[in-house]
């Protein structure tokens, strides 16, 4: 009996498949059979295979009607079999709602995430992701907030069961997509986050992965992950990271450089390793400043202090002095002209006052005069100073020669 209503199910399908693609569907018979008062969770489930298996499009309305018969019947789960042929039966709608992308479904889906939350130790996470990702292929944009607070929960959750940490991540796998999908600045923080979560590095390869989708040019989330004083470095670095790999323009990126610059000498630490990350943070921030220009005058201010700060101490650091002069020197603005002209001035007194204190005083000579011979300047003060130590007999012949080639590159010899 059961089989022989199988087949008239199936001979109905084809029947509804073989009508003219402009006519609707008419799915009245098998909503029908779905809200029988008699109907049992396994015969809504085999209505549904045979819906699913016939493959029959433009019935999104069909699908959304019966998931919302379904919300209405779960209260009547009483067994792990109900539950388990419920869960069938949902699986089925929402992959089907995804698939029609049918924008009325949201609503419907969050309640079935909430349904099948992980939270919850009897859910296995599969049915969650589905919905999740279902909600993302529907365009539900009005719970990007519900979804990108989800996935910042997960993200600060510390989960050491090994079976609980499986449920977790296929949701979070459901949240990122999504995220993903739904493409709103959002939705871009946490999905940042969560690829450097407590996951799997699968996951966390799927996330960095769907960063450049949700988000073309992240820089004002970017800023605010960096300037966050709660946030650790080393994620502020990543954030910078970040932001650098992506096809953002170079006004965006200058932006963030100008951050992580600042905040490479404004947070203060006591840890070696933490000052690494910091240090770090501020060389590749002014890398990307000799590139793309300086995005505010906080940079100029910075640039001073990578110079001066390094230039006074014990133990200077000799690469970020390199890289502060070059960075200048290849912005070669008035500003960055004016700032290596200074420090010129400065190296030009201590020398006439007398022998260099240390061979790095000459080096860093050598490095400026080099660093203003690059910038292309028609500035005549800069000519005046390096005429006078280019005659100076203070300075060694090599020294002179440093200025000679800097006014031979700058068409002033």
């Amino acid at each position: 009996m059961k089989l022989m209503k199988r087949i008239l199910i199936a001979i109905l399908i084809c029947l509804i498949g073989m009508t003219a693609f402009a006519q609707e569907r008419d799915m009245s018979y098998f909503f029908e059979e779905l809200n029988r008062p008699l109907a049992t969770s396994l015969n809504r489930l085999e209505v549904l295979e045979v819906v699913r298996d016939a493959n029959i499009t433009g019935i999104g309305e069909f699908y959304l009607d019966a998931l919302r018969l379904m919300i209405l019947r779960i209260p009547d789960i009483r067994t792990g079999e109900d539950r388990d042929n419920v869960e069938a039966s949902v699986t089925i709608l929402v992959r089907g709602l995804a698939a029609e992308e049918h924008t009325e479904a949201a609503p419907y889906l969050w309640q079935i995430v909430q349904f099948a939350d992980t939270l919850q130790a009897v859910n296995d996470g599969l049915l969650m992701q589905d919905a999740l990702i279902a909600m993302g292929q529907v365009g539900a944009v009005d719970f990007v907030g519900h979804i990108a607070l989800r996935l910042d929960n997960y993200n600060t959750d510390i989960i050491s069961d090994v079976e609980t940490r499986r449920r977790v991540q296929r949701a979070v796998v459901g949240c990122i997509s999504a995220l993903e999908a739904l493409a709103q600045p959002e939705g871009y923080r946490p999905v940042f986050f969560a690829t450097m979560g407590w996951y799997d590095q699968s996951i966390r390869n799927i996330a960095s992965a769907a960063l450049p989708n949700i988000l073309e040019d992240p820089a004002d989330i970017i800023i605010e992950i960096i300037r966050d004083p709660s946030i650790v470095p080393p994620i502020k670095y990543e954030a910078y990271r970040a932001m650098m790999a992506t096809t953002a323009p170079n006004e965006s990126k200058a932006r963030v450089a100008s951050a992580a610059l600042d905040i490479g000498w404004l947070q203060l630490s006591s840890d070696p390793a933490t000052q690494t990350i910091l240090r770090e943070m501020r060389m590749a921030a002014i890398d990307t400043i000799g590139v793309v220009g300086a995005a505010d005058e906080s940079v100029y201010v910075n640039l001073r202090r990578s110079y001066n700060q390094n230039f006074v101490s014990v133990s200077p650091d000799f690469d970020e002095i390199r890289r502060t002069i070059i960075a200048l020197s290849s912005m070669a603005t008035d500003e960055s002209v004016n700032i290596l002209m200074d420090f010129l001035r400065e190296l030009n007194v201590r020398r006439r006052v007398g022998p260099w204190g240390t061979n790095r005083e000459r080096q860093i000579f050598s490095w400026v005069i080099s660093g203003l011979g690059g910038t292309g300047t028609e500035n005549a003060d800069v000519r005046s100073l390096l005429m006078t130590i280019q005659r100076s007999q203070e300075f060694t012949g090599a020294e002179q020669n440093w200025a000679t080639e800097a006014l031979r590159r700058l068409g002033m010899n």
